[in-house]
């Protein structure tokens, strides 16, 4: 992959889904277009419907566009699922499975990928010790916080070495101090790997703490890219000083606007 090459890339992208009952349908997405490069941390953020959680499946190729197109790593079009794409999910109980251990669950995608033992269990330990999880290792799920199943989830992902990983609210579900310090062991493990980081959030001060450019979308249906953001801030970041709180307001009124409009549309409809 050139550095001129995208990660990923949506060209207008539309999204539609059919309405209950066969009621007609809905569009979720209008004319998405962005580019990510290779090893950058880029953010979605926007009111609840606008649709970032439509695009994180897209990207992973849970979903196919109604129109437009999606690429991946090397310009090639995204229509499925694929190691080259990683995925960390918001629950820290479902995505992991409850009979293996924390090293086993790391060595999952390495096995059904044909590794020979030997080989998948040191690269599956590597990824422990990059999440700081190193004495672990042997527990199952259940004997593991929120946090540690989360990185888990993150250590899985990295181990079959995918070009993008892509991030639905991974810490949401976990209390304020873990989801602190799990966004300050995630920058570290970006600026270690440098791996590209397509990430979901509602929440602003979080998407400023991570995001090299944070993307705000427009309320829903028929959402769009609003704005995007370019945060020239170095990390690790100060949540209190006033650049970062520059950013936060601007981010905080767009997502505002949209929120007011919507309930102004369903007031009319």
């Amino acid at each position: 992959m050139t550095a001129a090459s995208p990660a990923i890339q949506l060209d207008d992208v539309c999204m539609t889904f059919s309405r209950p009952g066969g009621k007609g349908a809905e569009r979720v997405l209008d004319r998405i277009s962005v580019a990510i490069p290779a090893g950058e941390f880029f953010v979605l953020v926007g009111p609840s419907g606008s649709g970032k959680s439509t695009i994180l499946r897209l990207i992973a190729g849970f979903l196919h566009p109604t129109a437009g197109l999606v690429t991946g790593p090397a310009g090639k079009p995204i229509t499925a699922p694929g190691r080259d794409r990683g995925m960390v999910f918001q629950s820290v109980d479902g995505p992991l499975y409850e009979w293996l251990t924390a090293a086993e669950n790391v060595e999952f995608g390495l096995r059904m990928a044909g590794l020979p033992p030997r080989e998948r269990r040191a690269r599956a330990m590597a990824f422990v010790g990059v999440v700081g999880l190193r004495g672990h290792e042997r527990k199952y799920p259940h004997e593991l916080s929120g946090g540690m199943k989360q990185r888990v989830q993150i250590a899985r992902a990295l181990a079959v070495d995918p070009a993008v990983i892509l991030m639905d609210e991974p810490f949401a579900a976990l209390d304020a101090q873990t989801r602190r310090l799990m966004q300050r062991e995630l920058i570290r493990i970006w600026t270690e790997t440098r791996k590209t980081i397509v990430y979901v959030t509602h929440d602003i001060r979080e998407a400023l703490l991570l995001g090299q450019r944070v993307a705000v979308l427009t309320a829903g249906p028929a959402a769009r890219i609003k704005t995007v953001y370019e945060i020239g801030l170095s990390y690790p970041r100060d949540e209190a000083s006033e650049a970062f709180l520059v950013y936060y307001r601007r981010i905080d009124r767009d997502i505002e606007e949209e929120v007011t409009t919507a309930w102004a549309r369903g007031a009319m409809a």
